[in-house]
């Protein structure tokens, strides 16, 4: 009888480990389990869509905090995280490279874990992360000095870190990882620096490498046997077709944003950043793989395809927003929102252009997209000048140019309801000046070539969330924001999108009229997305607050008008009152 007893106990201790472990097939099935979030993008095709109705535009009007938990300290900054919710306790990230568990009902701090960073990093856009991975018992997350740390869920120790590469060549790292068909898939940050973009396969236990495509055409990718031998798999593209001499060497093309995953194409997407340096006149060519998506086979590590949105990008475009797929018609899709202004449907198996149009007001570099060749149609006189060309070779012609380098959309992620057929962008309408200048690339340096000034349109709002209908390209409804938007969007079966402002609201709208139907004042600006899980039959929203990011830094007028704006650093969580 005890023999009978001690095996039950056993076999019962056993099956809540198991419970607790998380797996590929709940990871495979993320966006279809609402009660819990187990990756950025609320699934890993990154749609932040929910079935879950319990909130929902009857209902929202008692949607009240739960609770709230300060990242603490003088480390506020901009705080981009993306919570994940598993086992009852909720992971996230907060500025210089912190990551917290808390009981996910009460808000209770469980650990948490400082990164020790050195004195010399270099991140483009502010101290930020945007979230973390769960594998197995690991919460698992890069850190601003370019290494990846995997920690125990339960107690925060560390069980494995590595480095992805050096910080003082430039290199940095800030995305959440992708857990794909057993593999760790991230990115790397540092494309002002001159750093060569990537996508790496690690083995999420261990943290071992797999496989390395390079995302600049000319370089080698590998694959690593189970010693760890390095192992040539072919470069990436053609090395000279589309470089002109050694600027390959130091292409940018950074997958700083992280990447989505279709479990039916068989293939990780990640957008590419800016080619280096800014000034494209030094790099004749439309210098592949920058400012593109890239659809990378997860078995093999090898580009089945590439889609370049701005081909010898003069502006700092950037290519890097999230690919979100989609199926319609039978058809499996990719959505697009990107830095240019244009919005691309792309056939996620083969990459062939389906749809492109503008989903900002203003556009100037180009007058539209060529369906039949995929390729922009140029306005030559809006491209920033050639150095070389001036009385004293030190300043190109400056152009105005819409939108800014900033983007019509930028890092704040977009959501897809598969009920509505309609993407949610939080989208802006701003311009720069810009100017390019010589420049050599020197190790650890800033490598832009170039000059600006982030400029307003005009004296109305900057930021509007807007409904976008990928199939006709209109824009079905929008609320505008004074601001400039810089947080993410969750949609979900209650027929709500829920997203941030830097005026520090969460706000929700009626996902088919754009209805605001219920805001919330969160002390500071919101520049992360929400998410939402139910527990026991109860529903919540989650979503870390704290304005920051690249626009205080770089934008300009555009920051002196949002000068107002303050600092903090918590995440808020709310429910129903009962």
């Amino acid at each position: 009888m005890q023999k009978k007893l001690l095996s039950l106990l056993v076999c019962a201790g056993l099956s809540s480990i198991a419970h607790a472990t998380v797996t590929d097939k709940m990871i495979e099935n993320d966006a279809a389990t609402p009660g819990d979030v187990l990756s950025w993008g609320i699934g890993q095709e990154g749609q932040r869509y929910s079935p879950l109705k319990k909130i929902n535009t009857s209902t929202v009007s008692k949607l009240v905090p739960a609770w709230s938990f300060s990242f603490g300290g003088e480390k506020q900054r901009g705080q981009q995280s993306q919570p994940l919710i598993h086992n009852g306790k909720m992971f996230v990230t907060g500025s210089y490279s912190r990551i917290f568990a808390l009981d996910a009902k009460t808000g209770a701090k469980l650990w948490k874990y400082e990164h020790r960073l050195p004195d010399g990093i270099m991140p483009c856009c502010d101290v930020i992360n945007r979230g973390a991975a769960l594998y197995d018992n690991l919460v698992i997350f890069a850190t601003l000095d370019a290494q990846l740390v995997a920690l125990n869920q339960d107690t925060g120790e560390v069980v494995w870190k590595e480095k992805i590469d050096n910080y003082a060549d430039g290199y940095s790292a800030s995305a959440a990882p992708l857990i794909a068909e057993g593999l760790l898939l991230t990115g790397v940050s540092g494309g002002e620096f001159g750093i060569v973009g990537r996508v790496e396969a690690r083995n999420p236990k261990t943290g071992e490498l797999v496989w390395v495509r390079p995302t600049v055409e000319g370089h080698m990718g590998y694959k690593f046997d189970k010693d760890g031998n390095k192992i040539e798999n072919g470069i990436s593209g053609e090395r000279g077709k589309t470089w002109p001499g050694d600027l390959w060497k130091t292409g940018g093309a950074a997958t700083w944003l992280g990447g989505s995953y279709n479990k039916k194409t068989g293939l990780a997407y990640f957008g590419t950043g800016n080619p280096a340096p800014w000034n494209s006149h030094l790099r004749k060519g439309d210098n592949l793989y920058s400012t593109s998506t890239v659809a990378i086979d997860v078995k093999t590590g090898q580009i089945k395809w590439h889609y370049q949105s701005t081909p010898n990008d003069g502006w700092d475009y950037d290519g890097v927003n999230e690919f979100v797929t989609y199926e319609e018609g039978g058809q499996v899709l990719g959505g697009k929102a990107d830095r240019n202004g244009f919005f691309y449907v792309n056939d996620a198996k083969t990459g062939k252009l389906v749809n492109a149009f503008p989903f900002v007001k203003k556009i100037t570099w180009a007058t539209g997209i060529d369906l039949k060749t995929g390729r922009p149609n140029f306005v030559p006189e809006n491209r920033p000048g050639d150095p070389t060309a001036s009385a004293d070779g030190k300043k190109g012609g400056s152009v105005f140019t819409a939108p800014s380098f900033l983007g019509g959309k930028n890092q704040m992620p977009m959501a897809y309801s598969p009920e509505t057929k309609l993407f949610y962008v939080p989208a802006n309408e701003w311009g720069m000046e810009i100017w390019n200048e010589p420049i050599t690339y020197k190790k650890g340096a800033a490598y832009l070539g170039a000059g600006f000034t982030i400029k307003t349109l005009g004296d109305g709002p900057i930021g509007a969330l807007r409904a976008v209908d990928p199939k006709s390209g209109k824009i079905v409804w929008e609320v505008p924001n004074n601001a400039p938007l810089w947080g993410g969007v969750l949609t979900t079966g209650g027929n709500l999108v829920f997203w941030g402002t830097p005026e520090g609201y969460l706000q929700a709208a009626d996902a088919k009229t754009g209805k605001v139907v219920w805001k919330f004042q969160t002390g500071s600006g919101i520049v992360a997305p929400p998410v939402t899980w139910e527990d026991k039959g109860e529903q919540y929203i989650a979503v870390a607050s704290g304005w920051g990011g690249a626009v205080p830094l770089w934008g300009g007028d555009v920051a002196k008008k949002v000068s107002f704006l303050e600092q903090g650093g918590s995440v808020w969580v709310f429910k129903l009152v009962k």
